[in-house]
């Protein structure tokens, strides 16, 4: 049973996809629908500023680790409030959207998994254009190696429960 005053439940979008997948543009609509947006860019972005100009590129593990936890706690604390939320990360890692669901299940939500998929060419594109912008998305560079590290490292989920948004072909598959 839900904690949540209301009564209701908690809804809990996490979405998941490499960088440049579309995670911060289908989170802010959840946003603009009543949902409360956790993004660690956003949240290094307002704390510490820009990578390599407000804080040192071999602080960003730190700070990436300290925005992680604070946004968990303030998960649970909405999920536990009956708020509805959107997790805009990239949760790269099995085990890593295992933690988020089962998190999200013991504060009394519920979770939905929306896997982002794109293909490589175009989250190049995507990337070299968000280079070029001055917002939180662009906080971090990511460079043809770091990126080329991400699609190799990214664990694509399968048969976790997760609704494929192809965005190659726009369509839900």
């Amino acid at each position: 049973m839900c904690p949540c005053p209301t009564g209701s439940r908690s809804k809990v979008v996490l979405l998941c996809g490499v960088a440049g997948s579309g995670k911060t543009t289908y989170a802010k609509r959840l946003e603009a629908s009543g949902y409360t947006r956790l993004s660690i860019d956003e949240h290094i972005w307002q704390h510490a500023g820009r990578y390599g100009i407000d804080y040192e590129p071999q602080e960003y593990e730190r700070l990436q680790g300290e925005a992680e936890t604070a946004l968990r706690e303030r998960l649970v604390r909405l999920v536990t409030d009956g708020r509805d939320v959107v997790v805009d990360f990239s949760f790269w890692q099995r085990a890593r959207r295992d933690q988020y669901k089962s998190l999200v299940e013991r504060a009394g939500g519920t979770w939905r998994l929306i896997y982002l998929k794109v293909n490589a060419d175009e989250v190049r594109r995507r990337l070299k254009e968000r280079a070029g912008r001055f917002d939180a998305n662009a906080a971090f560079p990511i460079t043809d190696q770091v990126l080329e590290q991400y699609l190799a490292g990214f664990e694509e989920p399968d048969g976790e429960g997760e609704e494929v948004i192809d965005q190659d072909s726009y369509r839900a598959v």
